[in-house]
Protein backbone atom coordinates (compact mmCIF):
# COMPACT_ATOMS: atom_id res chain seq x y z
CA UNK A 1 0.00 0.00 0.00
CA UNK A 2 1.40 3.47 -0.88
CA UNK A 3 0.40 4.80 1.61
CA UNK A 4 2.24 2.24 3.93
CA UNK A 5 5.88 4.05 2.68
CA UNK A 6 5.20 7.46 4.08
CA UNK A 7 5.33 5.94 7.53
CA UNK A 8 7.96 7.31 9.75
CA UNK A 9 10.07 4.92 11.55
CA UNK A 10 9.31 3.05 14.61
CA UNK A 11 11.98 4.09 16.84
CA UNK A 12 10.56 7.81 16.03
CA UNK A 13 7.09 6.82 16.95
CA UNK A 14 7.81 5.08 20.04
CA UNK A 15 9.86 7.78 21.48
CA UNK A 16 6.85 10.10 20.69
CA UNK A 17 4.19 8.24 22.08
CA UNK A 18 6.12 8.33 25.17
CA UNK A 19 6.82 11.88 25.28
CA UNK A 20 2.96 12.48 24.68
CA UNK A 21 1.61 10.53 27.30
CA UNK A 22 4.05 11.78 29.78
CA UNK A 23 4.47 15.43 28.24
CA UNK A 24 8.29 14.92 29.08
CA UNK A 25 11.16 14.23 27.04
CA UNK A 26 12.97 13.31 30.24
CA UNK A 27 10.27 10.70 31.66
CA UNK A 28 10.12 9.08 28.41
CA UNK A 29 13.54 8.58 28.03
CA UNK A 30 14.02 6.98 31.05
CA UNK A 31 11.14 4.85 30.17
CA UNK A 32 12.69 3.82 27.19
CA UNK A 33 16.22 3.49 28.31
CA UNK A 34 17.31 6.20 26.37
CA UNK A 35 18.96 9.58 26.74
CA UNK A 36 16.78 12.70 26.97
CA UNK A 37 18.96 14.11 24.15
CA UNK A 38 18.01 11.16 21.93
CA UNK A 39 14.44 11.45 22.18
CA UNK A 40 14.74 15.00 20.85
CA UNK A 41 16.45 13.74 18.20
CA UNK A 42 13.60 11.72 17.39
CA UNK A 43 11.36 13.51 17.70
CA UNK A 44 12.86 16.95 16.13
CA UNK A 45 13.22 14.13 12.76
CA UNK A 46 10.06 12.87 13.34
CA UNK A 47 8.05 16.78 13.17
CA UNK A 48 10.94 17.12 9.80
CA UNK A 49 9.17 14.07 8.66
CA UNK A 50 5.39 15.79 9.50
CA UNK A 51 6.66 18.87 8.37
CA UNK A 52 4.40 19.95 11.52
CA UNK A 53 5.33 20.62 15.56
CA UNK A 54 4.20 17.98 18.04
CA UNK A 55 5.60 20.13 20.86
CA UNK A 56 5.92 23.98 21.99
CA UNK A 57 9.51 23.86 23.65
CA UNK A 58 9.50 26.33 26.31
CA UNK A 59 11.97 27.21 29.14
CA UNK A 60 13.06 23.49 29.31
CA UNK A 61 9.63 22.04 29.26
CA UNK A 62 7.56 20.70 26.56
CA UNK A 63 3.76 21.18 25.53
CA UNK A 64 2.01 19.40 23.02
CA UNK A 65 0.17 21.10 20.28
CA UNK A 66 -3.31 20.88 19.22
CA UNK A 67 -1.64 18.66 16.35
CA UNK A 68 0.78 16.55 18.41
CA UNK A 69 -2.08 15.60 20.85
CA UNK A 70 -4.49 14.44 17.92
CA UNK A 71 -1.15 12.76 16.83
CA UNK A 72 -0.53 11.25 19.87
CA UNK A 73 -3.72 9.86 20.42
CA UNK A 74 -4.46 7.97 17.12
CA UNK A 75 -0.20 6.85 17.56
CA UNK A 76 -0.78 5.76 20.78
CA UNK A 77 -3.69 3.63 20.00
CA UNK A 78 -2.00 2.02 16.61
CA UNK A 79 1.19 0.64 19.04
CA UNK A 80 -1.15 -0.38 22.00
CA UNK A 81 -2.68 -2.63 19.05
CA UNK A 82 0.48 -3.70 17.70
CA UNK A 83 1.40 -4.75 21.11
CA UNK A 84 -1.53 -6.20 21.70
CA UNK A 85 -1.58 -8.43 18.55
CA UNK A 86 2.38 -9.20 19.37
CA UNK A 87 1.14 -10.68 22.11
CA UNK A 88 -1.56 -12.79 20.66
CA UNK A 89 0.95 -14.05 18.07
CA UNK A 90 3.85 -14.96 20.88
CA UNK A 91 0.86 -16.99 22.40
CA UNK A 92 0.21 -14.51 25.37
CA UNK A 93 -3.86 -15.06 24.65
CA UNK A 94 -4.15 -18.33 26.98
CA UNK A 95 -6.75 -18.87 29.41
CA UNK A 96 -4.72 -21.08 32.00
CA UNK A 97 -5.34 -18.90 34.80
CA UNK A 98 -4.22 -15.04 36.05
CA UNK A 99 -0.13 -14.14 35.32
CA UNK A 100 0.13 -11.54 38.12
CA UNK A 101 3.61 -9.57 38.21
CA UNK A 102 5.04 -8.34 41.18
CA UNK A 103 7.81 -6.41 42.58
CA UNK A 104 9.51 -8.88 44.51
CA UNK A 105 9.75 -7.27 48.05
CA UNK A 106 5.67 -6.42 47.68
CA UNK A 107 5.33 -10.46 46.15
CA UNK A 108 7.20 -11.30 49.38
CA UNK A 109 6.20 -9.46 52.03
CA UNK A 110 2.75 -7.74 51.43
CA UNK A 111 1.03 -9.79 48.89
CA UNK A 112 1.68 -13.69 49.25
CA UNK A 113 -0.09 -13.25 53.00
CA UNK A 114 -2.70 -11.82 51.33
CA UNK A 115 -3.01 -14.61 48.57
CA UNK A 116 -5.29 -16.48 50.24
CA UNK A 117 -8.24 -14.60 51.07
CA UNK A 118 -7.88 -14.01 46.74
CA UNK A 119 -8.99 -17.70 46.72
CA UNK A 120 -10.97 -18.09 49.28
CA UNK A 121 -13.46 -15.34 47.39
CA UNK A 122 -12.56 -16.74 44.04
CA UNK A 123 -12.36 -20.59 44.43
CA UNK A 124 -12.39 -21.19 40.89
CA UNK A 125 -9.74 -18.71 39.47
CA UNK A 126 -5.65 -19.40 39.70
CA UNK A 127 -3.35 -17.00 39.57
CA UNK A 128 0.37 -17.53 39.33
CA UNK A 129 2.66 -14.84 40.98
CA UNK A 130 5.98 -13.99 38.36
CA UNK A 131 8.44 -12.16 40.98
CA UNK A 132 10.00 -9.24 39.38
CA UNK A 133 13.57 -6.95 40.18
CA UNK A 134 13.47 -5.40 36.49
CA UNK A 135 10.55 -2.65 35.38
CA UNK A 136 7.55 -3.94 33.70
CA UNK A 137 9.34 -3.38 30.62
CA UNK A 138 11.77 -5.81 31.05
CA UNK A 139 8.87 -8.40 31.83
CA UNK A 140 9.68 -11.75 31.15
CA UNK A 141 5.94 -12.67 29.97
CA UNK A 142 2.91 -11.54 28.88
CA UNK A 143 0.76 -10.48 31.95
CA UNK A 144 -2.53 -9.95 33.70
CA UNK A 145 -2.20 -7.76 36.09
CA UNK A 146 1.09 -6.22 37.65
CA UNK A 147 2.28 -3.69 40.68
CA UNK A 148 5.13 -2.16 40.33
CA UNK A 149 6.82 1.55 42.26
CA UNK A 150 5.07 4.23 40.13
CA UNK A 151 7.90 6.02 38.00
CA UNK A 152 9.44 2.75 37.13
CA UNK A 153 8.88 2.08 33.08
CA UNK A 154 5.82 0.34 32.37
CA UNK A 155 5.33 0.49 28.58
CA UNK A 156 2.40 0.16 27.31
CA UNK A 157 0.48 -1.18 30.41
CA UNK A 158 -2.64 0.68 31.42
CA UNK A 159 -2.21 2.32 34.91
CA UNK A 160 -5.44 1.13 36.59
CA UNK A 161 -4.91 2.79 40.28
CA UNK A 162 -2.38 3.90 42.28
CA UNK A 163 -1.82 3.42 46.29
CA UNK A 164 0.00 5.24 49.06
CA UNK A 165 2.94 4.52 50.90
CA UNK A 166 4.89 6.17 54.11
CA UNK A 167 8.91 5.44 54.68
CA UNK A 168 10.20 5.20 58.56
CA UNK A 169 13.38 3.43 60.24
CA UNK A 170 12.74 -0.29 61.41
CA UNK A 171 15.18 -2.34 63.05
CA UNK A 172 15.83 -5.58 65.10
CA UNK A 173 14.46 -5.80 68.64
CA UNK A 174 18.06 -6.41 69.47
CA UNK A 175 19.61 -3.85 67.66
CA UNK A 176 17.54 -1.66 69.98
CA UNK A 177 18.25 -3.41 72.98
CA UNK A 178 18.64 -0.87 75.84
CA UNK A 179 17.89 2.06 74.43
CA UNK A 180 14.44 4.20 74.65
CA UNK A 181 12.69 4.11 71.77
CA UNK A 182 11.61 6.27 69.88
CA UNK A 183 15.26 7.32 69.03
CA UNK A 184 15.58 11.04 67.28
CA UNK A 185 16.35 11.26 63.81
CA UNK A 186 20.09 12.42 64.51
CA UNK A 187 20.70 8.92 66.49
CA UNK A 188 20.12 7.40 64.06
CA UNK A 189 23.22 8.03 62.54
CA UNK A 190 24.95 6.17 65.67
CA UNK A 191 23.87 3.25 63.90
CA UNK A 192 24.62 1.46 60.84
CA UNK A 193 22.40 2.63 57.89
CA UNK A 194 21.31 -0.38 56.01
CA UNK A 195 20.96 0.82 52.13
CA UNK A 196 19.07 -0.03 48.71
CA UNK A 197 21.43 1.48 46.06
CA UNK A 198 20.68 0.57 42.34
CA UNK A 199 21.50 2.70 39.11
CA UNK A 200 19.61 4.48 38.59
CA UNK A 201 18.58 5.48 41.89
CA UNK A 202 14.77 4.68 41.23
CA UNK A 203 13.95 4.27 45.30
CA UNK A 204 14.00 6.33 48.42
CA UNK A 205 17.75 6.18 49.96
CA UNK A 206 18.63 7.76 53.46
CA UNK A 207 19.92 11.07 51.43
CA UNK A 208 16.22 11.77 50.39
CA UNK A 209 14.00 10.31 53.10
CA UNK A 210 16.28 12.83 55.52
CA UNK A 211 15.67 15.87 52.88
CA UNK A 212 11.91 14.87 52.65
CA UNK A 213 11.94 15.42 56.60
CA UNK A 214 14.09 18.85 56.23
CA UNK A 215 16.96 17.62 58.29
CA UNK A 216 20.82 17.59 57.25
CA UNK A 217 22.28 13.94 57.29
CA UNK A 218 25.63 14.51 58.59
CA UNK A 219 28.77 12.74 57.07
CA UNK A 220 30.72 10.57 57.42
CA UNK A 221 27.74 7.97 58.13
CA UNK A 222 28.37 3.91 57.87
CA UNK A 223 26.07 2.34 55.32
CA UNK A 224 25.71 -1.19 54.63
CA UNK A 225 24.90 -1.92 50.39
CA UNK A 226 22.31 -4.19 48.93
CA UNK A 227 21.08 -4.38 45.65
CA UNK A 228 17.52 -5.21 46.14
CA UNK A 229 15.03 -4.38 49.00
CA UNK A 230 14.24 -8.23 50.38
CA UNK A 231 18.25 -8.39 51.15
CA UNK A 232 18.01 -4.74 52.90
CA UNK A 233 15.27 -6.07 54.97
CA UNK A 234 16.59 -9.21 55.79
CA UNK A 235 19.59 -7.65 56.98
CA UNK A 236 17.70 -5.35 59.57
CA UNK A 237 15.84 -8.48 60.35
CA UNK A 238 19.57 -10.20 61.28
CA UNK A 239 20.70 -7.52 63.76
CA UNK A 240 22.49 -5.89 61.12
CA UNK A 241 21.54 -2.04 61.34
CA UNK A 242 18.64 0.48 60.41
CA UNK A 243 16.42 0.10 57.20
CA UNK A 244 14.51 2.13 55.76
CA UNK A 245 10.93 0.48 55.59
CA UNK A 246 8.03 0.79 53.26
CA UNK A 247 4.59 0.34 55.71
CA UNK A 248 3.21 -2.03 53.52
CA UNK A 249 6.11 -4.25 53.04
CA UNK A 250 7.29 -4.39 56.76
CA UNK A 251 4.13 -4.07 58.97
CA UNK A 252 4.05 -7.83 58.97
CA UNK A 253 7.43 -7.67 60.15
CA UNK A 254 6.86 -5.38 62.58
CA UNK A 255 3.45 -7.61 63.61
CA UNK A 256 5.94 -10.67 64.19
CA UNK A 257 8.12 -8.67 66.35
CA UNK A 258 10.61 -9.17 63.95
CA UNK A 259 11.17 -5.41 63.13
CA UNK A 260 10.37 -2.39 65.27
CA UNK A 261 9.63 0.80 64.34
CA UNK A 262 12.64 3.55 65.91
CA UNK A 263 10.82 6.85 65.50
CA UNK A 264 8.15 8.93 65.20
CA UNK A 265 9.53 10.40 61.53
CA UNK A 266 8.01 9.61 58.02
CA UNK A 267 7.72 10.28 54.65
CA UNK A 268 4.39 10.22 53.25
CA UNK A 269 4.67 8.99 49.18
CA UNK A 270 1.05 9.50 47.39
CA UNK A 271 1.03 7.18 45.14
CA UNK A 272 3.90 5.21 45.84
CA UNK A 273 3.08 1.57 43.82
CA UNK A 274 0.84 1.57 40.59
CA UNK A 275 -1.74 -1.55 39.83
CA UNK A 276 -1.34 -2.18 35.70
CA UNK A 277 -3.57 -3.88 33.48
CA UNK A 278 -1.14 -6.10 30.79
CA UNK A 279 -2.15 -7.28 27.56
CA UNK A 280 -3.27 -10.75 27.78
CA UNK A 281 -6.63 -11.19 26.42
CA UNK A 282 -9.90 -13.37 27.03
CA UNK A 283 -9.57 -13.01 30.99
CA UNK A 284 -11.79 -9.92 31.75
CA UNK A 285 -13.87 -10.80 34.23
CA UNK A 286 -10.99 -12.65 35.99
CA UNK A 287 -8.76 -9.52 35.79
CA UNK A 288 -11.40 -7.31 37.33
CA UNK A 289 -12.14 -9.77 39.63
CA UNK A 290 -8.42 -9.54 41.13
CA UNK A 291 -8.26 -5.77 40.39
CA UNK A 292 -10.85 -5.28 42.49
CA UNK A 293 -9.30 -7.09 45.43
CA UNK A 294 -6.31 -5.90 44.88
CA UNK A 295 -7.62 -2.22 45.23
CA UNK A 296 -9.53 -3.49 48.20
CA UNK A 297 -6.32 -4.94 50.10
CA UNK A 298 -4.74 -1.89 49.44
CA UNK A 299 -7.06 0.48 50.55
CA UNK A 300 -7.22 -1.48 53.64
CA UNK A 301 -3.96 -1.25 54.34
Amino acid sequence: MDELRGLPPLGRLRAFEAAARHESFTMAADELSLTQTAVSKQIAALEDHLGTSLFTRRNRAVFLTEEGRRYGQVVGRALAEIAHETARVRGALRHDGLILLCQLCEAFYWLMPRLSRFHERHPSLEVRVVSLLAPLTEAPEAFDVAIQTSGRASGAAQRVFTADDDVFPVAAPATMAGRSLPLSVGELQNFTLLAHRVVPQMWMDWEGWYRELGLPLHQPFCTLDFDNFPLVLQAAVAGQGVALGWRRSVEGLIADGKLVRVCRESVSRPGELSVYRGNRSGNAGAVDALLTWLQEELDDS
